[in-house]
């Protein structure tokens, strides 16, 4: 995995894109010598599951999940399918 500043990329962008898409390997990108971003590969047949995986209110709604199931907060899923079957 590489870096680079954000001067750079602008200047050499399709050059890093061809770059991470033909190794797979993520360039991070820094800001006065911090990282601020990464560029990576993207498998279009796992797109869905990445914009997801990374999207900030999906985070936050499954951290919230996480949290009510850990603490007994849901019901279980037999009484779920349940009420799916009796709405059918």
């Amino acid at each position: 995995m590489g870096t680079i500043g954000i001067r750079d990329l602008s200047r050499n962008t399709s050059q890093v894109i061809d770059q991470v898409s033909s190794t797979g390997s993520p360039m991070i990108v820094t800001k006065h010598g911090r990282p601020v971003a990464a560029v990576v590969a993207v498998d279009p047949d796992a797109l869905e599951d990445f914009v997801l995986a990374t999207a900030p209110e999906y985070a936050v709604a499954r951290r919230a999940a996480d949290a009510d199931l850990a603490a007994g907060r849901t019901p279980p899923a037999a009484a779920v399918f349940d009420q799916i079957r009796r709405k059918g």
